[in-house]
């Protein structure tokens, strides 16, 4: 979001319509006689703000005072396979999440597809006995459970990305279904309130991260310095002009979701089961 303006995506689009030309010929004739010439007038080009090079947000929207000064001290490696779609969000939680720890243990990967061939470090890992990969299903062990006594360090696989795309990734890539498959038991409602979630238990990749982290290194503390830096980010957009998100799952229960409902009986089928608390 843009800091100087805060407008919302609805405003944005307005303001693009209003400097992008008209077509030639859209104009009533008496307005395209006094516009003559200006299309063709040059473009200044538009320069990004700087951004901070550590959270990676603009320099005047800098979360950096609610980062832990050091980064955190952790055995556990946590490799982020996020989707390209995730990439270039400007509310995207992953940069947060790496800013709180050494670059060793935080390694994120941009892609759809991973082979052996051209990950072979990703795959040594898929391989390892101490290697968890954090994806709630029938399979899923839950991780408080897990015995975290070997002396060796673990490593937790998260999927970044929406819940249908971490499906798609997960399903087309046999890589990840070499290692232990977990999920967290949490009743922690998700904070990142900014963006629509599909049920109320859904978490960010941020707040999956810190909760698997703070059970792993069996520190309650590691939870809370994580999550820090995300609602201070919550905080500011919702005092300026940005809406609290209601999950699908509450809209579709208390009757105010307002889009069309799709088509697709695949899709219809799943919204049903969010109103009826099944787990999809």
């Amino acid at each position: 979001m843009e800091e100087e303006t805060l407008m919302s995506p609805i405003e944005k689009d307005e303001e693009q319509r209003c400097l992008t030309p008209p077509l030639a010929g859209t104009l009533p004739e008496e307005e395209s006689e006094g516009c003559e010439g200006l299309w063709e007038l040059p473009v200044e080009p538009t320069a990004r703000r700087p951004e901070c090079g550590r959270c990676r947000r603009p320099q005047k929207v800098c979360l950096c005072p609610f980062l832990p000064v050091h980064p955190l001290n952790v055995s556990t490696c946590l490799y982020i396979i996020q989707h390209p779609a995730e990439e270039n969000r400007v509310l995207r939680t992953v940069p947060l999440l790496a800013a709180c720890l050494p670059e060793d243990k935080c390694k994120v990967l941009i892609g759809r597809r991973f082979s052996e061939d051209r990950y072979p470090e990703l795959a040594s890992v898929c391989r390892n006995s101490n290697t968890l990969i954090l994806y709630p299903g029938a399979g899923a062990a839950n991780l408080e459970e897990i015995d975290f006594n070997s002396l060796d360090p673990c490593v937790i696989i998260i999927i970044d990305g929406t819940w249908s795309q971490a499906k798609d990734i997960f399903f087309k890539n046999s890589l990840f279904r070499i290692p232990k498959q977990v999920q967290v038991r949490t009743s922690l409602s998700s904070q990142y309130v900014i963006r629509t979630q599909p049920t109320n238990a859904c978490l960010s990749t941020l707040e999956c991260a810190a909760i698997a982290l703070s059970i792993m290194e069996k520190n309650d503390c590691i939870k809370e310095t994580i999550l820090r830096p995300l609602q201070a980010l919550c905080s500011f957009q919702l005092q300026h002009g940005a809406q609290v998100h209601h999950s699908k799952e509450h809209l579709l229960k208390n009757g105010l979701y307002d889009k069309p409902m799709p088509k697709n009986k695949r899709k219809l089928r799943r919204m049903e089961l969010l109103v009826n608390n099944v787990k999809i």
